[in-house]
């Protein structure tokens, strides 16, 4: 079981890069629209040159102006997708755990996971597609916004931080692998994978499953 000492579990995923392998919410919107090289100039400025979510969020928005909620839809549902997701988390709560997304992804994106049975689902807020509205920029998460959000789910499942398990996959996550004891690095690049209690690198989330349901077992 992955209970640990019979309490209930948390277990809180990012998706750019870890449920999403090798690629992001913004990526496949942004290939929706045929704008691929022009996100990946704002992924490289946000990676390499200290471009903050919020002014990301701004500038895809401009980028998006014509976005439809079809394109939103052809775009989840092209993602990589790792394999297995729903499995674990149907496997999670079976047993009384929980389980949540936090990415600093559109909100109209990751919510759209809660179908797959996920017990909530964080993104940064975005105004409705088709926009009508603009970026406000508070609603943009950051890193320190996941530490934040993973207090407020432990708070309203009744567990505490070290009942939770996060899987991750860049330096994003960081901040919330410092906090929780059990971590799973996922495709991870190598600033993460030294941070992980466990590393995976594959296309099935049930494996990556498997390293904590070994560790707990």
């Amino acid at each position: 079981m992955t209970t640990l000492n019979g309490r209930r579990r948390l277990h809180l995923f990012d998706l750019d890069g870890t449920l999403i392998r090798g690629s992001a919410a913004a990526v496949e919107i942004s290939r929706q629209l045929g704008l691929s090289k022009e996100i990946d100039a704002l992924e490289q400025e946000f990676l390499l040159r200290g471009l903050t979510p919020d002014e990301f969020a701004v500038r895809a928005h401009a980028l998006w102006s014509k976005l439809t909620p079809e394109q939103v839809t052809a775009a989840f549902d092209g993602a990589p997708w790792l394999v297995g997701i729903r499995e674990v988390w149907a496997e999670i709560r079976a047993e009384g755990s929980h389980c949540a997304v936090i990415s600093l992804s559109p909100d109209f994106f990751v919510e759209r996971l809660l179908a797959w049975g996920v017990d909530a689902a964080h993104g940064s807020r975005w105004p409705s597609v088709p926009f009508t509205e603009s970026i406000h920029r508070p609603g943009i998460l950051d890193a320190s916004a996941k530490v934040r959000i993973a207090g407020e789910l432990c708070a309203r499942f009744g567990v505490e931080a070290g009942d939770c398990v996060a899987y991750g996959d860049s330096m994003s996550d960081a901040e919330l692998f410092a906090i929780v004891p059990e971590t799973v690095a996922v495709n991870a690049d190598h600033h993460l994978v030294d941070l992980a209690r466990h590393r995976y690198t594959g296309g099935d989330l049930r494996e990556a499953y498997a390293l904590v349901r070994k560790n707990a077992a």
